[in-house]
């Protein structure tokens, strides 16, 4: 049976991880979040001192991904999304979240000053939306409140129900 890929994007703190684990729970998808990937295949190529934290190296987690991504099935999990192939996905959700949540969650990381800072702007000028837009057809991205359980609960029966759509319109 044909299944879909998605991605989930957007500023860290606005609950992709979350959402990604309960709709792969929920549908039977594969989760992939590309930190925890880069993580245990060691997919850095150097150590950022400023923001206190590995440089990824895209080339190598596309390699590490292009068999199951073809495969299909998939939901990846990652704050960018400029350098994954376009190909890959069926569909996009960039989550927003108000300014004063989103700072509240990255607090409670430990987020230094500037980190904290610069990810607050990322999402008041909405970068990974605008990423997503120039990356992706438009057709596919869609942006998707992330403030509060509710919205949790909603973007995953939305999701769900496309998913269900989804296949049942690629299954003959």
């Amino acid at each position: 049976m044909l299944r879909p890929n998605i991605l989930l994007t957007g500023t860290p703190g606005v609950g992709k991880t979350t959402l990604g684990k309960e709709l792969a729970s929920r549908s039977g998808l594969k989760y992939v979040n590309v930190g925890d990937l880069a993580r245990e295949g060691q997919l850095y190529d150097g150590y950022d001192e400023e923001y206190d934290c590995p440089i990824l190296d895209e080339d190598r987690v596309v390699d590490e991904l292009e068999s199951q991504m073809s495969e299909g099935g998939v939901i990846v999990d990652y704050h960018g999304c400029d350098f994954f192939p376009e190909r890959w996905f069926h569909i996009v959700f960039v989550l927003k979240t108000d300014n004063s949540v989103l700072y509240k969650r990255l607090e409670t990381r430990g987020y230094n000053e500037k980190k904290l800072k610069d990810n607050i702007q990322c999402e008041i000028f909405q970068i990974l939306y605008e990423e997503a837009l120039a990356s992706y057809s438009e057709e596919i991205v869609h942006q998707l409140p992330s403030n509060t359980p509710e919205d949790l609960e909603d973007n995953i029966n939305e999701i769900m129900k496309w998913i269900e759509e989804w296949i049942k319109d690629h299954s003959s």
